[in-house]
């Protein structure tokens, strides 16, 4: 064979390498294009306003709260985190690479660890947040339905935060589809439940931050008024301050409508900001947390009338403040030493009297927040 030949067949095997690459490269694209395509178009927001079903205890029917005997009251929030945040799980949005719950006893286990701690509380109510009623990263596990479970002596309602596209990221574990909420236990009676959604970034970022929303719970008085619970979680990842900004003003409103209407009211859950503005030097941290996602809360902007209950703590104890913190960084497993925050407490209206607001403090055993416990009076 002379060289010209040679020459001749080599090219002719590059030529199909080339073409067999281009092929590969060019399936791929349109894989990656098929799948953008399918985001976008399953992409949707649950409507604003949307009425909730109250799902009655299954023991005996739930009573009307009586105020006339000055009774102490308490409440718990608890994130839940969706069942996957032991000790050893980190999260690929924190800059770890969890993803998904390692099994589904891992998920019964984190749940019913979670609820068994806050049972022997013996709570008046309960606000959970990352509920999933089914989900890939929490193996199609209904936690809603662990909770009923849980507490079946409470009347509880489940208000849907997002019901996701498949999370094709990261390639090894894939987040998946996932539909989570959050929810609300009382032992008291539940009216007129309502989901409002909250306002998230229109940009690319609505599709990892997803959607928001707090619920509205009215518990019945028996001097004709209503103690308001109102569960919320507020956006995290990839939103601006502007986002941040009107979530909160949005649900001051509501604050405000329901203290005008002579009501008590309480908000509690995840808030996603540092709650006391001052974690960063408490709990010793090493992330700059004016630049991190946990950024201190914008506490002028509360409504007056209006007290942010671990705030008053904190400066209220001063130096002796010493409260376990209640959000961890997720960016590696729990070792003791990574950085904390306290991200989740309670709003009060100024007819409600605080006698303390505590963590619980459970060294986020079963999630990355350990729940918080207010205990008050309705005056």
């Amino acid at each position: 064979m002379n060289d010209v030949t040679h020459r001749g067949e080599n090219r002719h095997v590059d030529r199909k390498v080339a073409k067999g690459i281009a092929i590969a490269l060019g399936a791929l694209l349109a894989v990656m294009i098929l799948y953008v395509v399918y985001v976008v178009l399953s992409y949707h927001r649950l409507d604003d306003h949307l009425a909730l079903t109250v799902d009655p205890p299954s023991t005996d029917i739930a009573q009307t709260l009586d105020t006339q005997d000055d009774r102490e009251l308490s409440i718990v929030t608890a994130n839940l985190g969706f069942g996957a945040y032991d000790q050893s799980f980190d999260f690929f949005m924190d800059g770890g690479k969890g993803s998904v719950a390692r099994s589904t006893e891992i998920v019964k286990t984190n749940v019913g660890g979670s609820a068994q701690a806050i049972a022997a509380l013996d709570p008046d109510f309960m606000l959970f947040q990352e509920v999933d009623v089914d989900g890939t990263r929490s193996h199609h596990i209904d936690e809603y339905a662990l909770l009923r479970d849980a507490f079946p002596e409470y009347t509880s309602v489940f208000s849907q935060n997002y019901d996701s596209a498949f999370l094709a990221w990261p390639p090894y574990a894939p987040h998946g589809a996932n539909k989570s909420g959050i929810a609300t236990f009382s032992r008291f009676a539940l009216e007129n439940p309502l989901r409002r959604s909250l306002p998230i970034s229109e940009s690319f970022s609505k599709f990892l931050d997803l959607d928001r929303c707090y619920s509205i719970c009215e518990v019945p008085l028996d001097n004709g008024r209503k103690l308001i619970l109102m569960n919320v979680h507020l956006s995290a990842y990839g939103a601006d301050e502007s986002i941040m900004k009107a979530q909160r003003e949005m649900l001051y409103q509501d604050m405000q409508a329901q203290r005008d209407a002579d009501n008590y009211v309480i908000v509690g859950g995840d808030f996603n900001h540092d709650m006391i503005g001052a974690s960063g030097e408490v709990f010793d941290n090493e992330t700059d947390v004016v630049e991190s996602w946990a950024k201190p809360f914008d506490f002028d902007g509360v409504p007056a009338g209006f007290t942010v209950a671990v705030k008053a703590e904190f400066d209220e104890q001063g130096s002796a403040f010493d409260s376990a913190a209640t959000c961890r960084d997720a960016g590696r497993s729990y070792d003791g030493a990574n950085d904390r925050w306290i991200m989740d407490t309670f709003i009060c209206s100024d007819n409600i009297d605080r006698i303390s607001c505590e963590t619980l403090d459970l060294d986020f055993a079963y999630s990355d927040h350990n729940p918080v416990v207010l205990e008050f009076r309705l005056r």
